[in-house]
């Protein structure tokens, strides 16, 4: 198995079902964790130097911060009803406590803090919505935490994509400090309805020194250190991820792989527009 797939294991509520870190990952800022828990189960949070973005993937939950309490947050019982979530930004130096009112799917999306913002609630209408892309290559964007609202490191994201799609995609890659493209590590959390389902997902550079693709099922991580990592979904089963970004300079800059560029021209658009 590609040490860029970390699989789904559910042990308890209290128990995550993906640890990511940056010590686990080999990289520097990117960490995740996904948790369920039944009603009236609670997760405790310590202090520490680390930023974090907890989104409600699905049910409702009371987030308690040591400055601020935003109650009974939550707005859809499943991620495929489509609807823009309810999101927690917890500045660093803060510890917090999560207790569920339903059963609830969240996700911990961390990275390195300066305290330079303040802990705050991302409700829905906080969060832009965009759809990208024509024909067989769409895809429908909540922005939850992106590059122009305040936070010190983290970029967090969630895509949709139809069946018989592909997403991430023309290919693009964020892993060098240049003028145009900025050193962004990334996760993919995935989810698939029916849930049964499964994706597929490359990880490559343009040397192909890394050169892996993966069968993704239900609730796994995707590791993207470097290169271009599209996703395609197969027929009869829709995709959501959830995506967490991080590097020295937050800043959402990449470049898009020559060959396939020209899936984002006009003609390719109009192509599909005349079906």
């Amino acid at each position: 198995m590609s040490k860029l797939l970390s699989k789904y294991e559910y042990v308890n509520g209290s128990t995550p079902t993906q640890d990511i870190t940056p010590e686990s990952a080999g990289w520097d800022y990117v960490g995740f964790k996904a948790y369920e828990l039944n009603p009236s189960q609670s997760l405790k949070f310590e202090a520490s130097d680390i930023e974090t973005c907890v989104v409600i993937i699905s049910g409702k939950a009371t987030v308690q911060t040591d400055s601020k309490l935003f109650k009974d947050i939550g707005d859809r019982m499943s991620p495929f009803e489509r609807k823009k979530p309810y999101a927690v930004y917890i500045a660093n130096n803060e510890a917090y406590t999560i207790k569920s009112h339903t059963d609830l799917e969240i996700a911990i999306c961390t990275a390195p803090g300066k305290g330079s913002h303040e802990t705050r609630l991302i409700a829905p209408d906080d969060i832009d919505a965009e759809h990208r892309g024509a024909g067989a290559n769409q895809r429908y964007v909540h922005n939850i935490l992106p590059d122009y609202k305040e936070a010190d490191s983290l970029l967090v994201v969630e895509v949709y994509t139809d069946e018989g799609c592909t997403s991430s995609y023309p290919s693009h890659k964020h892993d060098e400090a240049t003028e145009t493209e900025t050193y962004l590590e990334e996760t993919y959390y995935h989810r698939l309805n029916p849930s049964q389902g499964f994706c597929l997902q490359r990880v490559y550079t343009d040397d192909r020194t890394l050169d892996e693709s993966m069968a993704v099922y239900n609730k796994d991580v995707v590791k993207a250190p470097k290169g271009y990592h599209p996703v395609a979904t197969i027929a009869g089963y829709d995709s959501y991820y959830l995506n967490v970004m991080a590097g020295p300079t937050r800043k959402w800059l990449f470049t898009w792989e020559a060959d396939h560029n020209w899936v984002n021209s006009d003609e390719y658009a109009k192509k599909h527009l005349k079906k």
